[in-house]
């Protein structure tokens, strides 16, 4: 993700089965040459979750990114998995499911 002001804070993990996902066990940079795997999440001023990468041996295998309405509900999840279509979930204002599509 290209600087873009956000602040980018790094995660061992992720948990949830509801969007967007919480990143949970927060570590400092300087940790991660001892690991082999982390999630690098990005946040608005706000402090809302814009997206997170999860990087495995140097590769980012797996991306979400995240808007919001003006309400703070979800909005649009793009969900990218390595070596698979990327995925476009839009939600309406109460954060229900309106549509899921391929992004081509």
């Amino acid at each position: 993700m290209a600087d873009t002001g956000q602040d980018c804070k790094f995660f061992v993990s992720y948990t949830g089965v509801k969007l967007p996902l919480r990143l949970v066990t927060a570590i400092a940079p300087q940790q991660l040459s001892n690991r082999n795997t982390f999630i690098r999440g990005y946040y608005d001023a706000a402090g809302a979750l814009t997206g997170f990468d999860k990087v495995v041996y140097g590769e980012i295998e797996l991306t979400h990114r995240y808007s919001y309405h003006a309400n703070g509900a979800l909005s649009r999840a793009e969900i990218v998995m390595l070596d698979e279509d990327p995925v476009t979930l839009n939600f309406d204002e109460n954060g229900a499911p309106v549509a899921a599509q391929d992004a081509a």
